[in-house]
């Protein structure tokens, strides 16, 4: 050590610990209630209308009522190509099939099959009984129109706002949201996915209303509270490394100074300190700061260049249109394109899907060959390195808390991004991407974050026991930490003539 840094020693260790003191008293209540929270995400999510839920309360389609084709309900609303058209029954007392069209800016539209009409917004009477027609309940009510609560403040939601709460009225407390601008319903809660989420997700994300409704502002205020909790969590790792002792030890033959919930906080924070630092980068990195994880998509145009979307009409009604009985008969129906041929693709109340030909009735079928002769068009300029039929998960394709399709195409490009491009090979249509950049947050937030390894995921409970483990001892040393600030904070001032830094080293 130079003569320099030997003088500058004192100095610095003495902010080491001012800084590590005075935001850990903040922090260790925030990392607290992360660890605690983060267990309760484990097993209960936040709410959201899942796909087998929405396609359980839908009725039947009547396809013999739909007489307005996909083309027709476009030109009713004078819009261009979309990015998605599906065709489904919207209960009521008037129960009727529909076009549900999300445009290519994300606007959310309605359009009635049977005579092209565009129906006008939904009132209260009229989504109580979309409501009860959608769970089956007889007594589901109105309870309120609103803009947003807490569980409906995500943006993705904003197309379909004002919000119809009901009350369905069941053992569940359960509640549906239905637009009053589509008639769709788009969100469902229990009364205990609301009370676990108070616990949960709500305090993890701090996803409070006021705070969540003004997106730039709860990004704002996410990255800098994480990025005060990892400067938090450095000095105490540095800290801890430099006051504790394995070979010669205190004199009463411990390996830290401390006695108490000093002695707990030492520890436990040396034990655990790498995995809460690695968990709270990781989140903050979630955030994408600064935007450094951009991910380049497919834009319209090319998407429109490989299915061959709009090359001629849609044919309407299907050549054979499908049929089946009771859970079996389909609930949504999704013209596709895939090479210039239109595709039908059909999914029943458990989620079933069944791919047709719309011109011959035919199930589909698409080969390797037909795809990586449309793929190009995926990347102009670019060529497939490589193509592979995914039979399995692997560390970039997994569900973990989402449905995944497999088996899927993987396709390699060689483009500047090293592109990778998932293909249903049912419907031949992208079903997932990423780059490079994309691959490097997958392991800088979802492997580091959710430790959602393959192999540990997919033998459950392990991955349960692990996550417990960490957090138990990641809470015992923010706890501890909460303890030691509180008895600082009720700590009535000293005067001295030593640094904090200096009177630590001697009592050592």
């Amino acid at each position: 050590m130079t003569s320099a840094w030997r003088r500058a020693w004192p100095r610095i260790r003495h902010w080491l610990y001012w800084t590590h003191r005075w935001l850990g008293i903040g922090g260790c209540l925030l990392f607290a209630m992360w660890f605690v929270s983060g267990v309760v995400m484990m097993y209960v999510g936040y709410p959201n209308l899942t796909d087998e839920e929405r396609l359980a309360g839908l009725a039947p389609l009547r396809f013999e009522q739909a007489a307005v084709s996909p083309a027709a309900a476009l030109v009713a609303l004078n819009a261009q190509p979309p990015r998605r058209m599906v065709l489904e029954m919207q209960g009521g007392n008037n129960p009727e099939p529909v076009w549900r069209i999300v445009d290519a800016r994300g606007g959310r539209h309605t359009v009635s099959a049977r005579d092209g009409h565009v129906p006008g917004p939904v009132d209260a009477a009229q989504a109580e009984a979309i409501a009860r027609a959608f769970s089956g309940r007889a007594g589901a009510h109105w309870a309120e129109t609103l803009e947003r609560d807490q569980w409906t403040v995500p943006q993705g939601l904003d197309p379909l706002r004002p919000l119809h709460r009901i009350e369905v009225g069941d053992a569940a407390g359960t509640e549906l949201y239905v637009s009053s601008r589509s008639g769709e319903v788009v969100r469902d809660t229990t009364r205990s996915e609301r009370l676990w989420n108070w616990l949960g997700s709500v305090p993890h994300w701090i996803y409070f209303t006021p705070l969540r409704a003004d997106p730039p502002l709860w990004h704002d205020v996410v990255v800098w509270l994480s990025g005060a909790c990892i400067v938090s969590a450095v000095t105490g790792i540095v800290i801890g490394i430099l006051r504790v002792r394995l070979r010669r030890r205190f004199r009463n033959g411990a390996v830290t100074p401390y006695t108490g919930w000093m002695a707990w906080h030492h520890i436990a924070g040396l034990i655990g300190g790498f995995f809460v630092l690695t968990w709270i980068v990781s989140g903050w990195l979630s955030m994408n700061p600064n935007g450094w994880f951009q991910r380049g998509l497919v834009d319209a145009a090319v998407m429109a260049r490989y299915t061959g979307a709009g090359t001629s009409p849609f044919p309407w009604p299907p050549a054979s249109l499908p049929t089946g009985e009771g859970a079996a008969a389909p609930r949504e129906a999704v013209p596709l394109w895939f090479d210039g041929k239109p595709l039908l693709q059909l999914r029943d109340a458990q989620a079933y899907v069944r791919v047709i030909d719309a011109a011959t009735g035919a199930i589909a079928s698409i080969s390797r060959e037909d795809i990586l002769r449309a793929a190009p068009r995926l990347r102009p300029g670019s060529a497939v390195t490589q193509a592979t039929l995914q039979a399995r998960e692997d560390f970039h394709w997994y569900g973990h808390h989402r449905e995944r399709i497999v088996p899927v195409w993987r396709l390699q490009f060689d483009d500047p991004a090293r592109s990778w491009i998932y293909i249903d090979p049912a419907s031949g249509q992208v079903v997932g991407s990423n780059d490079s950049n994309s691959r490097l947050r997958r392991w800088l937030f979802n492997a580091a974050h959710s430790l959602d390894f393959p192999w540990l995921i997919q033998y459950r409970p392990a991955w349960d026991i692990v996550m417990w483990l960490l957090s138990i001892i990641g809470a015992v040393a923010s706890a501890s930490g909460v303890v030691i600030g509180w008895r600082r904070l009720l700590r009535k001032p000293r005067s001295s003539a030593l640094p904090g830094a200096q009177r630590v080293l001697r009592r050592s």
